[in-house]
């Protein structure tokens, strides 16, 4: 089955969802805490760590545990897909294009898609702790997931890098 281009068929696709997914030992039902896959620091550009949970039979959906250091902050990204962060612990706050919004344990944070957008951990002693989920496997079976990064840059910077071609 074609993910994309002139051969791709939506109703092949709708058709290769299943409607119950299988457990198995290669996709548990349970993911323990100690078998969250941390990804390798050349692959996060920037100072926050990224583990995913990448063994749980999720199809459509990714889901990370990412830790941003005290007083550091995520890179300028933007993105197709959507992100909800549940803080699970820690303070700080995010910008979103033109928006800055601020947050705390127990808040939930969203990211519409392709926005330039960076979160920030407001403690000089404590590390910030999200529960992220972003709709990102969707797009990329769809062919048309795309991700940027302007490191650690501001807005400005990011859209005199990158304009506002998506391309």
């Amino acid at each position: 089955m074609a993910q994309s281009g002139p051969d791709f068929s939506m109703a092949e696709f709708l058709g290769a969802v299943s409607d119950t997914m299988r457990p198995s030992d290669l996709r548990p039902i349970v993911v323990h805490a100690d078998e969250v896959e941390r990804l390798p620091a050349d692959q996060v550009h920037n100072p926050t760590t990224l583990s995913i949970a990448g063994k749980l039979p999720t199809a459509s959906f990714e889901i990370f545990r990412q830790t941003i250091p005290p007083g550091l902050t995520s890179d300028m990204q933007r993105h197709h897909h959507e992100t909800v962060h549940y803080v699970i612990s820690g303070t700080g706050h995010s910008e979103v294009e033109d928006e800055t919004e601020s947050w705390a344990t127990g808040d939930f944070v969203y990211t519409p898609p392709w926005t330039w957008h960076r979160h920030h951990n407001d403690s000089a002693e404590e590390p910030v702790e999200f529960l992220t989920i972003e709709n990102s496997r969707l797009l990329g079976l769809l062919g048309v997931g795309r991700r940027q990064s302007a490191g650690l840059s501001t807005v400005a910077e990011a859209r005199a890098r990158f304009g506002g071609d998506p391309s």
